[in-house]
């Protein structure tokens, strides 16, 4: 299981001007994804912030069964979450990625490149608790299913002017693109809807 944070997404207003206007501001979306399913259990849309990945773990620990390792970035605040989610029935482990730095003036840089997401150049796993397969420790399929949103989502569309301005309309469309890649979109890896992969569903 690899959680994730996808980027953010204006709601009302900028974060700055957020407080001035009465708006949300910054939002993120927490993700769990199955990587052999591809199935998403679990995800809560809110801060970048302790509360909310406590009560995202606190989530997705009620939906799951058997015992299960999860693989996560260095967001600092999953290392509680997951203990208050999971306690010690869970395998634990962190990636870290390092990426190549981007010059500061990148105007000059063909659109293509400056627009793209730096390379990685070095990857550091950690166990932080339990006994997780270290090969197995990996966020990349949640952060496949990053692109993937932006991609359903409108209001999640990159270099755009769209956004949201409801809190309670944007997690209902983050919620229906979730319910439809659930249990109507085939997903291509597995020739199936990932319902159909963890045996919720018989057929799409």
């Amino acid at each position: 299981m690899s959680p994730a944070i996808s980027c953010s997404v204006r709601i009302g207003a900028k974060q700055k001007n957020a407080a001035k206007a009465g708006a949300y501001g910054d939002a993120w979306v927490f993700i769990a994804l199955d990587a052999d399913s591809k199935l998403i259990p679990s995800f809560v849309v809110g801060k970048r912030d302790t509360y909310h990945a406590k009560a995202f773990m606190s989530d997705l620990a009620s939906r799951v069964k058997n015992w299960v390792q999860i693989s996560s970035d260095a967001l600092k605040a999953y290392e509680d979450a997951v203990e208050c989610g999971f306690g010690s029935d869970v395998g634990y482990g962190r990636i870290v990625k390092t990426f190549s730095l981007t010059p500061l003036d990148s105007s000059a840089l063909p659109a293509a490149v400056r627009y793209s997401p730096a390379e990685v150049v070095k990857t550091e796993k950690t166990i932080v608790s339990g006994m997780p397969d270290i090969n197995r420790i990996c966020t990349s399929h949640v952060e496949k299913q990053n692109h993937t949103l932006r991609m359903h989502c409108r209001r999640l569309t990159r270099l755009t002017n769209t956004l949201s301005k409801k809190f309670e309309n944007f997690e209902a469309a983050v919620a229906l693109n979730f319910a439809y890649y659930n249990f109507c979109k085939t997903h291509k890896t597995i020739r199936m809807s990932p319902a159909q992969a963890a045996g919720i569903e018989s057929s799409a």
